[in-house]
């Protein structure tokens, strides 16, 4: 009679047990489909990197709770969705083009991004990239991580004053390399 140490361990029970390769083994099997999924909602394919990097190091954290009854793929999906709608939330809030709790999980499975949103987002993305370091990364932590400006003195070891006037800087900067949107997204990254 066979004994259940008969069978080599599945991929579930070598995640669960903290197996480095079981990870990089479920990395090339489900990677692939787990950024077509979060692409799928964020419609952006950095941000769709990111929620899959993301759902791995939550995934890899959660391993020792993981019920080996249960499939990987779905809970990995899982995990995807969540961390995908959070980085869409993230920079949305930066972009300024939906208010942040008018996001919600069914929003985003039933209507991906327009074009425009998606264009006016780039256009925000890259003006950030024009700013001056110092300016850039006050306005990265700030929309990013979201720090506080207290949080953000803190972080980069500079007075408050000098974080609220490079922010107060960045954000005219940003503006002006803005203004080709329009009054109402020149006015969302505003305030």
């Amino acid at each position: 009679m066979l004994t259940k140490s008969d069978f080599p361990q599945t991929l579930a029970s070598r995640f669960q047990q903290g197996d480095e390769s079981a990870l990089n083994e479920m990395y090339r099997l489900y990677s692939g489909p787990m950024f077509v999924t979060a692409l799928s909602l964020v419609g952006d394919r950095e941000l769709a990197a990111e929620a899959v990097q993301q759902a791995f190091v939550q995934a890899w954290r959660a391993s020792s709770s993981f019920d080996t009854s249960r499939e990987l793929q779905p809970w990995l999906y899982a995990i995807t969705r969540r961390t995908a709608i959070d980085a869409y939330r993230r920079s949305r809030r930066f972009a300024g083009m939906v208010p942040f709790a008018a996001v919600s999980e069914s929003s985003l499975s039933l209507d991906p991004p327009s074009i425009e949103a998606i264009w006016q987002a780039w256009q925000v993305r890259r003006a950030l990239d024009q700013l001056p370091q110092d300016e850039h990364e006050v306005l990265r932590l700030a929309y990013y991580s979201s720090l506080t400006q207290s949080e953000i003195s803190s972080h980069l070891k500079v007075p408050l004053g000098t974080v609220k006037s490079r922010t107060a800087r960045a954000q005219r900067r940003m503006m002006q390399l803005l203004v080709h949107l329009g009054e109402d997204v020149v006015d969302k990254v505003s305030t």
